[in-house]
């Protein structure tokens, strides 16, 4: 198949374009970086995206920025950063993927332990991850020609223990590579409105 990984350069991204790989064709994505260039915050990058890649099998987006900060010093300038970018940017895939997508095809996105386990300065993430959990539920039922959605919900990456170690104290960090299966899972699969956890 051919799969298209947004976010392809990142830990997550990587790890999933290396599991895919192994048995699929992967065009790499990343805002400035890849086979392909885009913001996937600007619907109007999307679908130029699309517009120059065309029919795929799937596509995975492991990527969206989010801020992180103490609830009281949270600013709305702040809020919409994980909006436009984490919950908009990945809403924007998923609208004009199915345009694209083969029949059969699927859509991962990604979401993240503290829509359910929260953090102190992590109530912007929290918000963000459960706004695409519940797209990806709504999304589902809704899609035609046998495409699927799902979200991979990931816990902290040991990866990425020197930077977010210490939002994360008593979290047990997880491998890119475990979390790059569950998109696997994903892609390869049959389920759909699926919230895989790599907790």
């Amino acid at each position: 198949m051919k799969i298209i990984v947004i976010g392809a350069t990142g830990t997550v991204g990587k790890a999933v374009a290396a599991e895919l790989a192994q048995r699929h064709e992967i065009i790499s994505v990343g805002s400035s970086s890849g086979q392909y260039q885009a913001d996937i915050g600007d619907i109007a990058q999307v679908r130029a995206l699309f517009a120059r890649i065309g029919k795929v099998d799937g596509v995975v987006v492991a990527a969206g920025k989010v801020h992180f900060g103490a609830l009281a010093d949270f600013t709305p300038e702040q809020y919409q950063i994980g909006l436009n970018s984490k919950l908009m940017g990945q809403v924007n895939v998923a609208t004009v993927a199915p345009h694209y997508l083969n029949d059969g095809g699927s859509i991962t996105l990604v979401s993240g332990i503290l829509t359910e386990q929260p953090i102190r300065n992590g109530a912007g993430a929290s918000m963000v991850n459960a706004a695409v959990e519940g797209f990806v539920r709504g999304a589902a039922i809704e899609l035609g020609r046998g495409l699927r959605i799902n979200v991979v919900s990931p816990n902290v990456l040991e990866e990425a223990l020197d930077g977010y170690g210490p939002y994360f104290l008593g979290f047990e960090a997880v491998k890119a590579s475990r979390v790059a299966l569950a998109f696997s899972r994903s892609v390869d699969g049959a389920q759909t409105g699926q919230v895989y956890r790599v907790w």
